[in-house]
């Protein structure tokens, strides 16, 4: 009987049989395998019952039929007993998602490889860079420094940083409206700011680099402590509170709001005492008054930039320091630090510098002519400051070097002007700057003037005419009910003077109506 028909029969796949489930190793299809010499073949032996035709089976036949898992492990047999004559392996069938990924990974493989040979040699990741600081041994312990010795000569954009010591105190006091400042000794002055590792303050903020500055005769020391890392602050507390016990007051930029109470939590989380509180020059509070007219805001950045003429290159933004810093603490790279000493140290700087900028240029309206190249934004500013702190000649001499200025900027100098001269009781000079004001005010901002106007016609210069002709173009500045009153409070008083004037002259006044 035909070898093939048999094994066809064994592995239930031959004529009405049902195909095999299991996974078998099959013989090699002649199609795809390589054509093996003959061999001779050994003939297996099968029942004699076994027939081409199912139908002519016997009962004893079927009796006698391998099962499923038999005839597997016959067709297995087979397999290997004609592998053995004809010395070929079995193949195993082939996964196409197998060979799809095999692909896909040799592609992969190829590109990367040309894309090494465009790029050449992949350049070696940089070691990490040292501190640009120095260890120190002080008395309270290690400390690490970064500090420098700037020349009398030093200048930060247009100022000298050495004017900061020609300040006097009494002008100090007024600028900053903080009468503590007048005895202060100058000469003695801590300039202080810090770079911490976030901007929300509280007890979870550290300042991981506290910069202080000092003269020494007329050069200027800038010295930085780094926190190395956290949990070494306590000598550098120490050393800060040392260099506070030497002098006479801070300085800062925002210091009241940020970095001094910061610093004081610090003291009182790492258990050394807290230094007594010195008197304190915030410089922010003094460029908000001064600079308010400028409208760029009064940042530390935009005041270096429009009013010392400095502008720092590849600075670090303030945003992005607590980052650099935590990069540090992860890999070590100090060298990432540089910049951001570098921007600490600026800020120093520009403290001595915008010091001695804002007194000299405050001292200038001392009763004398204050300088034509000043900017009116600014005059504007100190004429409001020198007010409020009761200096009303100084005041009056900024607001009339002022009133020079375009737009708004003039309009406001002249109404201050006006009531400055009101007060010292130059009711005529505060009228002429008011008109003069109002050749350039719009909307209710003329709408002010008028009615300031109003009043010193109406009550200083008794002129009720010109009193209810302003009054009437005032009704912008004032609320309806008032505005109301006074119109009709003046047309009264006019009424009532052009009755007695009548009476007066012994012509009978015209009755209402008539």
């Amino acid at each position: 009987m035909d070898l093939k028909r048999k094994l066809a029969r064994l592995t239930g796949v031959g004529p009405g049989g049902k195909p095999a489930t299991s996974r078998v190793a099959t013989l090699p299809e002649p199609s795809s395998e390589p054509r093996v010499e003959s061999t001779p073949r050994a003939e297996a032996s099968y029942p004699s019952s076994v027939d081409a035709h199912p139908a002519e089976v016997s009962h004893e036949d079927v009796a006698a039929t391998p099962s499923p898992s038999q005839a597997l492990m016959a067709s297995s047999g087979a397999a290997s007993a004609l592998s053995q004559t004809t010395g070929a392996e079995p193949v195993a069938p082939k996964d196409p998602r197998i060979e799809a990924l095999r692909r896909m990974l040799a592609d992969w493989s190829e590109r990367q490889g040309q894309t090494a040979a465009r790029r050449g040699t992949t350049p070696a990741k940089p070691r990490p860079g040292p501190l640009p600081v120095v260890p120190r041994e002080t008395p309270y312990g290690t400390v690490h420094v970064s500090e420098t010795l700037l020349s009398p000569e030093h200048r930060h954009g247009s100022a000298p940083v050495a004017g900061a010591l020609d300040v006097e105190g009494d002008l100090v006091a007024r600028l900053a409206l903080h009468e503590e400042l007048a005895g202060v000794d100058f000469q003695r002055m801590l300039f202080l700011d810090t770079e911490t590792t976030g901007l929300a303050g509280g007890t979870g903020t550290v300042p991981f680099l506290v910069g202080l500055a000092w003269f020494e005769g007329r050069s200027l020391r800038v010295h930085q402590l780094f926190l190395r890392k956290l949990g070494e602050e306590a000598p550098m507390l120490r050393v800060l509170a040392a260099r506070m016990a030497t002098s006479s007051c801070l300085v800062t930029f925002n210091g009241k709001s940020f970095d001094w109470p910061l610093l004081r939590t610090r003291f009182v989380l790492n258990r050394v005492a807290t230094p007594p509180e010195l008197p304190h020059l915030d410089l922010l509070h003094c460029a908000r008054r001064v600079f308010k007219h400028r409208g760029a805001g009064t940042r530390l950045v935009h005041v270096e930039e429009q009013v010392l003429g400095h502008r720092r290159v590849d600075d670090v933004d303030g945003s992005l320091i607590p980052e650099l810093y935590f990069r540090y603490l992860r890999g070590g790279d100090g060298s990432a630090l540089t910049p951001v000493l570098e921007h600490n140290a600026n800020d120093l700087l520009l403290l001595a510098a915008l010091l001695g900028e804002l007194v000299r240029k405050f001292r200038a309206g001392d009763g004398t002519a204050v300088p034509s190249g000043e900017d009116p934004r600014d005059l504007l500013g100190f004429a409001g400051v020198a007010l409020r702190a009761g200096d009303l000649a100084r005041a009056r001499a900024f607001a009339r070097a002022a009133t020079g200025g375009a737009g708004t900027v003039g309009v406001e100098a002249h109404a201050l002007a006006s009531r400055l001269a009101r007060m010292a009781g130059e009711s005529q000079v505060a009228v002429e700057h008011l008109l003069q004001g109002l050749a350039s005010a719009r909307g209710l901002q003329a709408a002010t003037l008028h009615l300031e106007l109003t009043k010193l016609y109406e009550h200083s210069l008794k002129d009720l005419a010109s009193a209810l002709r302003h009054a009437r173009l005032s009704a912008a500045a004032e609320l309806p009910d008032d505005h109301r009153r006074r119109i009709v409070r003046l047309e009264g008083r006019i009424d009532r003077s052009t009755r007695g004037r009548a009476l007066e002259s012994g012509a009978r006044p015209p009755r209402p109506g008539v």
